[in-house]
């Protein structure tokens, strides 16, 4: 294996340091980990979510701020354009696109760049209820484009690579999202958030396809016992769906928590002092909220969709995907049984240690970089 030290672009994530989004999440984990493994990591960002612009206080990691069209549907592929006109001019031994819309490019660097290319699948995008029928078209050329344009495709679950065998006869490498050690934090910001007591929680995007609206209306429909003195609390916010956040906040229940994003120690108590934590949603790649919560020992009360049956592997409680009397059943029975909960989540806890590591998942995507680079030797 080759013994230099890798220059890497990374092109898709919004921004550094990650403030909300899997694909920001997946992005830092493996920026703080593969300069120790011989890679230096330039991280495109777009200007409205990243403050800085230059090294990072990780040695060996650089944030380059590119611009963008900051609207719905020109956000992401206006970045990914100029981002890879940037990297043309440079010399980078790969470019490292993350998701599909940004996959549509990763022919170029290969063509006028010499620089090999690999496009990581974090899900199905085209799927997600706020797109058109234009957006859903080009994004299912992405979904096709990550399967012949790059060197190498990576993706997040067991699932998606079966999809891309049978849907595109494309063998692509499987590299899950991971879990760092859980960081237990007594409650103290969550207090002066105005949280004082036992809780439920939802965190992610408040985008149709996360289900929060499931959730407030099963929650709604829980009997008085079983609500009396827990609170639900919401952790996340728009994804370019500010109608569908009003909607959210005009039904959810007297009491519910709406905190916005949250993340670092704030997100450390929420998940350390639950009682349950909840992903209703309809459409996954691999859920970092769900492998999370795992990790920190909470029982998870998930949909289940071959993506969260897969991260959780019968260590959380399922319900029919969109159903929100299903859920509201599951909730029931679950909140009325702490055993049941702690079992659970002991269970859990041992399943996602096991199976889930940012470490791990760095070592193989750099052994895959690897790999592609010899090719080219």
């Amino acid at each position: 294996m080759t013994e230099r030290t890798l220059r890497v672009a990374m092109i898709g994530q919004k921004g550094y340091p990650p403030v909300h989004g899997g694909i920001e999440k997946h992005v830092a984990e493996l920026a703080a980990r593969l300069p120790a493994l011989g890679v230096e990591v330039d991280i495109f960002s777009r200007p409205h979510y990243s403050e800085a612009d230059g090294p990072t206080d990780l040695p060996g990691v650089r944030v380059r701020r590119v611009a963008s069209i900051p609207t719905k549907h020109l956000d992401a592929i206006s970045h990914t354009a100029l981002a890879t006109l940037r990297v043309l001019g440079e010399r980078y031994d790969l470019v490292h696109y993350h998701a599909l819309g940004p996959g549509l490019l990763a022919g170029l660097p290969r063509w006028l760049g010499r620089s090999r290319t690999v496009v990581t699948v974090h899900g199905l995008d085209w799927q997600r209820a706020k797109w058109g029928g234009l957006a859903r078209a080009v994004l299912r050329l992405g979904e096709s484009a990550a399967a012949v344009l790059p060197d190498g495709t990576i993706v997040v679950s067991k699932a998606l690579r079966a999809h891309y065998l049978e849907r595109h006869r494309r063998a692509t490498t499987y590299i899950p999202n991971g879990i760092a050690p859980p960081v237990y934090r007594a409650p103290a910001e969550i207090r002066t958030r105005g949280l004082d007591g036992p809780f439920v929680l939802f965190v992610g995007r408040l985008v149709p396809e996360k289900g929060c609206h499931l959730l407030l209306e099963a929650w709604q429909g829980l009997p008085r016992a079983v609500r009396e003195g827990r609170r639900l609390v919401v952790a996340g916010d728009a994804g370019f769906t500010p109608g569908y956040v009003q909607k959210l906040k005009a039904a959810a229940p007297p009491g519910t928590l709406f905190l916005g994003y949250v993340h670092g120690p704030i997100l450390d108590e929420l998940y350390s002092n639950t009682d349950l934590v909840v992903l209703p949603s309809t459409l996954e790649g691999l859920s970092i909220t769900l492998l999370e919560g795992l990790s920190y020992a909470r029982c998870c009360l998930v949909s289940d969709i071959p993506p969260n049956l897969e991260a959780a592997a019968g260590c959380a409680v399922f319900f029919a995907s969109g159903d929100a009397a299903a859920l509201r059943e599951a909730l029931a029975s679950i909140l009325a049984d702490p055993d049941r909960r702690a079992e659970l989540g002991q269970k859990g806890q041992i399943h996602a240690i096991e199976n889930y590591s940012w470490d791990r998942v760095a070592g193989q995507t750099v052994r895959f970089y690897n790999e592609l680079v010899e090719k080219s030797i």
